[in-house]
């Protein structure tokens, strides 16, 4: 494919709506700044491929911005609109994921701190119960049961006073105290249950308590002057790493706007994802961490960029002797493994994926293991109407290319999930998470 000429990219841009970009880009000093691609000769028949899918695309009428990047390890492969920042929907939650990983460490816990403010005597906590919250986005219906469960075992069954929720306790993906703090209420107190928490309840392991904790007062907000309680049980949240595999196999919005918040706001993730990849500011525009709205705009070469740097931090930590060591496939939905978005796509087997969709985007970005190429990192950014069409093109330009470049028969490690550590810790409704810190009366 040949360059795009700066008259023509400036009007494929204004077909396309493009005009964030507040002054004339000069594409060839983007093409110069530091990232993971070295100069090389492009992969001719991958560049007929593209050729060809963006042919037909023109031939029924799409809007002529479609963004590709696809490179190997540090060699370019082929690139359409490669550096132009494009509408990437939930493309986005790679840059928050990126973020969150520069800022925690894959393998983070965030803390919940439950108080008291009276005495425990005879089962009963003779005050507030108090939670304090930092911003676990993954604190559902299963974590509450299991702190109502460790509550009983202290030996509480009732509270006088009021449920008191402090700042960035999140529920159920709900930040609002009110929301949050009804659903902590019922979580605890079986009586309360309903059919949707008794489902979940019953996915938890068999023999499973239920946990019966009453509270006489009301879910209040906690304000100054805040209360001073007695720690009870410091709960943590599972790593990370897995934290961020549920936001993006379901590509789950609430849990991407709550890390991103974590992080310090839209600007944080973006500054912090485009250091972190080494590519232009420019090339990564966001509004928020879950992709929602057109505003959030991704350049096809960064997404590449912030997989390869997803990986890199991986490596680092486990260079660092952190365990468990985690892949990128632990991360991100596996195709032929995952369901989740991936539910009827026909994407090749074992290729590490990340899905967006608006009512006229769909993207799509991952990395691809070849025999021929090795693991090729890819990016897809289509605009247009008929989104399920984008979807089974997208997934024919992928097979088409796997076929060129042929199936490995031995998976990089870097694309294998890793074994499961501590498998009764890491699942939903672990009791083993939460430490008592006050032994009840």
């Amino acid at each position: 494919m040949e360059p795009l000429s700066s008259g023509l990219l400036a009007l494929w841009l204004k077909v396309a709506g493009v005009s964030s970009l507040s002054a004339p880009v000069d594409v060839s000093a983007l093409l110069d700044l530091p990232t993971l691609v070295e100069p090389g000769k492009p992969d001719l028949k991958a560049q007929t491929v593209i050729q060809q899918y963006l042919e037909k695309l023109a031939k029924i009428g799409y809007n002529p911005t479609q963004g590709i990047w696809l490179q190997s390890d540090k060699s370019l492969l082929a690139d359409n609109l490669g550096t132009i920042p494009l509408p990437a929907a939930s493309l986005t939650k790679i840059a928050t994921s990126l973020a969150a990983l520069e800022t925690w460490g894959s393998d983070h816990q965030f803390e919940t701190l439950i108080g008291a403010t009276g005495p425990i005597n005879n089962g009963v906590l003779d005050g507030d119960l108090v939670i304090q919250g930092s911003g676990d986005p993954f604190f559902v219906w299963e974590e509450g049961i299991a702190l109502g469960n460790t509550l009983n075992k202290m030996g509480i069954r009732r509270i006088t006073g009021d449920l008191i929720i402090g700042s960035k306790f999140y529920m159920n993906y709900e930040a609002v105290p009110v929301l949050t703090g009804s659903f902590l209420r019922q979580a605890i107190n079986a009586d309360l249950w309903t059919p949707d928490i008794t489902q979940q309840y019953n996915g938890l392991p068999k023999g499973t308590p239920k946990p019966l904790v009453t509270i006489a007062g009301n879910v209040e907000l906690a304000r100054p002057p805040l209360p001073k309680p007695v720690l009870l049980i410091r709960h943590r949240s599972l790593p990370l790493a897995l934290i961020l595999k549920q936001m993006n196999i379901y590509s789950n919005n609430p849990m991407a706007e709550m890390l991103a918040e974590s992080v310090g706001g839209a600007e944080q993730v973006a500054q912090r994802a485009a250091s972190a990849a080494k590519v232009s500011q420019i090339e990564v525009q966001l509004v928020n961490g879950s992709g929602l709205g057109k505003e959030n705009r991704l350049s096809p070469r960064a997404v590449c960029a912030m997989l390869i740097a997803i990986q890199r931090s991986l490596k680092s930590s486990v260079a660092a002797g952190q365990q468990p060591a985690y892949t990128i496939a632990d991360l991100f939905p596996v195709a032929g493994r995952d369901q989740g978005t991936l539910v009827g796509r026909f994407i090749p087997t074992s290729t590490v994926i990340k899905t967006g969709t608006l009512s006229d985007v769909s993207t799509l970005a991952g990395i691809m293991p070849t025999r021929d190429r090795g693991l090729v990192y890819f990016a897809i950014l289509n605009r247009g109407d008929d989104l399920n069409d984008f979807r089974d093109r997208q997934d024919d330009l992928l097979q088409t290319l796997v076929r060129q470049w042929k199936t490995t028969l031995q998976l990089p490690t870097t694309v294998v999930p890793s074994p499961p550590a501590s498998p009764s810790q890491n699942r939903l409704g672990s009791p083993e998470r939460n430490e008592i810190r006050l032994k009840a009366q």
